[in-house]
């Protein structure tokens, strides 16, 4: 029963932890948050910065909730209906902090892990009552993408996976949930494809990262922001859809166009990489560049609200 879900603790509040925080005041949730670095400032600042977006997509909100911080780990989570864990990706770590996050909770309440890629049934194994740790993995920024892929570990009670897709569902998510237990969930593996392809092109001197973005930016970019690739690929068929497409085009899977396996990952790509992505910011800082793209994916999730496509459907109407 995701109403019955006032409060949640935010464990962790780097740029996801925040975001989590942002979405959940949003719609009226009280946030209990946490960090070994202490920096409720900043905290606050990332809040602020994400309500004019959030407001521009949301424009009758239920009334805001509270947020709290708390130092001590077992003072934050304590009182909470539902956990959102996010630390560094690291297994040992994660294993570890979700175990004390377990013997400091309520028994029934819901841990999630806004892991990107480790499986559940390890980090939840030093757990007690590890039916409750599940995978609860958004996208950033998070109070603006809907996105959130959930899955369980071997241990996980299907009936908390139920709970947190309702729960997630009911802040403006499009809870998606895996199939089977698999590294890198759906969308991260897919990504790391893109980007290890991406490393080599780099690598290779075929294109700048300016090119890059640009190639997708302005072609399949778009038509993934309302139908993804497959479907995509249908239409790209013709009337005969995607066996034509495959019959048609199939034959150049043979061909060695891209690269499964990445770079080494050299000093000497490190720098092309970053004075390429330092040369494209042309002096906008990381914060102006949050803007800009806040500002990019409000008018396209407005857009596909009035189409009723994709991430538009988990917007409200507009009156």
């Amino acid at each position: 029963m995701s109403a019955d879900i006032k409060t949640v603790a935010v464990v962790g509040t780097g740029v996801i932890g925040a975001g989590w925080a942002a979405r959940l005041l949003f719609n009226g949730i009280n946030v209990t948050a946490t960090d070994p670095g202490g920096a409720p400032e900043r905290l606050r600042e990332s809040v602020e910065n994400a309500w004019a977006s959030m407001s521009a997509l949301f424009p009758n909100p239920p009334a805001r909730g509270e947020l709290r911080f708390e130092r001590n780990l077992v003072d934050a989570v304590g009182d909470a209906d539902f956990v959102q864990e996010n630390a560094p990706e690291n297994e040992d770590l994660k294993r570890e902090l979700l175990a004390e996050i377990s013997r400091a909770t309520k028994p029934e309440v819901p841990i999630a892990s806004s892991s990107s890629g480790l499986l559940p049934s390890r980090i939840q194994s030093d757990c007690i009552t590890p039916e409750r740790v599940l995978i609860g993995h958004p996208f950033n920024p998070v109070y603006l993408l809907p996105l959130v892929e959930t899955l369980g570990g071997d241990r996980t009670d299907p009936a908390v996976l139920d709970l947190a897709d309702a729960f997630y569902t009911s802040i403006g998510m499009h809870a998606l949930r895996v199939r089977r237990e698999v590294e890198g969930y759906i969308s991260d593996r897919l990504q790391e494809a893109m980007w290890r392809e991406i490393l080599h092109m780099v690598k290779d001197g075929i294109a700048t990262t300016d090119e890059i973005d640009r190639a997708i930016a302005y072609g399949p970019g778009l038509r993934w922001a309302g139908m993804g690739t497959c479907l995509t690929f249908h239409l790209a068929g013709g009337a005969g859809g995607m066996r034509h497409m495959l019959e048609h085009f199939g034959p150049a899977l043979e061909q060695p166009w891209t690269h499964l396996k990445a770079p080494e990952l050299t000093p000497e790509l490190i720098e092309r990489m970053a004075d390429g992505c330092e040369a494209q910011a042309d002096g906008r800082s990381v914060r102006d560049l949050e803007r800009e793209r806040d500002a990019y994916l409000v008018a396209v999730l407005q857009a596909l609200r009035d189409v009723n496509v994709g991430a538009g459907q988990t917007l409200p109407p507009v009156n």
